[in-house]
């Protein structure tokens, strides 16, 4: 599963999953440049742990919902690096508890904004250099929401839904330029995106909500990270256009 020399560009690097695949892609031998939305010092700790062990990562601050900064990280990868050999589509935001008829449209926007509109930057940030070298890899950062659609988690599992959709149709359009793009879908892992969602849930749906899930457990950012280094290897060369549960077997709650 050689990944040694590439460059990869992870969104939302600093923590949670996304600092779980930038540290493990690292270690896989890519240069890592990864975004941050505020916290320079979490940016600036994973960036650290990455050239302690060995490896390079440059860490940028960049909203994601913006084009133009989505922009200036592929420039900045390709400055340093010069080519991109690997997308991450991890950075996102959800907001759970609230019924979509009573969701405030600046909200609404907000998530989408991140959630889809910036993997959609991004894309249009990397690809046409991807198809220039006739290779490239994609992965894009779904939810396990998708299948379960549950109350008041309507404006996230939309802006997941659309990713897997987007995933779909982008494999078809970019694979005759070399390019593969996937998804990953994560069950409940423990961040502090999952922490949140459990408080809002209360202790009584919690607990029985974690203890659906058939391997018994929530999952760790570590177990993502491993299977988007196997999905931007040679091992899953004839991958794509797939939307892989990574769940425990999926919360049944």
């Amino acid at each position: 599963m050689a990944t040694a020399n590439r460059v990869a560009i992870i969104t939302g690097g600093s923590r949670g999953i996304g600092r779980a695949i930038a540290i493990e892609l690292a270690q896989k031998g890519c240069n890592v440049v990864f975004s941050y939305a505020d916290n320079t010092d979490a940016a600036n700790a994973v960036a650290e742990e990455i050239q302690k062990g060995g490896g390079q990562a440059l860490a940028i601050k960049a909203d994601v919902s913006n084009a133009e900064a989505c922009r200036a990280l592929a420039q900045a990868a390709i400055d340093k690096w010069g080519l991109i050999d690997v997308l991450v589509n991890n950075a996102g935001i959800a907001v759970t508890g609230t019924r979509i008829a009573d969701t405030p449209e600046d909200e609404w926007r907000r998530i989408l904004s991140v959630n889809l509109n910036g993997p959609y930057h991004m894309v249009q940030a990397v690809v046409p250099h991807m198809r220039t070298r006739k290779r490239g890899h994609i992965v894009n950062i779904s939810s396990n929401v998708t299948q379960r659609l549950p109350a008041t988690f309507g404006v996230y599992s939309i802006s997941k839904a659309g990713i897997d959709a987007f995933t779909r149709i982008l494999a078809k359009e970019e694979g005759p330029n070399g390019i593969r793009v996937n998804a990953i879908a994560p069950g409940p892992i423990m961040t502090e995106m999952l922490a949140e969602s459990l408080r809002i849930m209360g202790k009584e749906r919690a607990e029985p909500f974690l203890k659906s899930v058939p391997l018994g457990r929530a999952g760790r950012p570590e177990e993502i990270a491993a299977m988007v280094a196997v999905l931007v290897s040679d091992a899953a060369s004839y991958v794509t256009g797939q939307v892989i549960y990574v769940n425990g077997g999926g919360p049944g709650g």
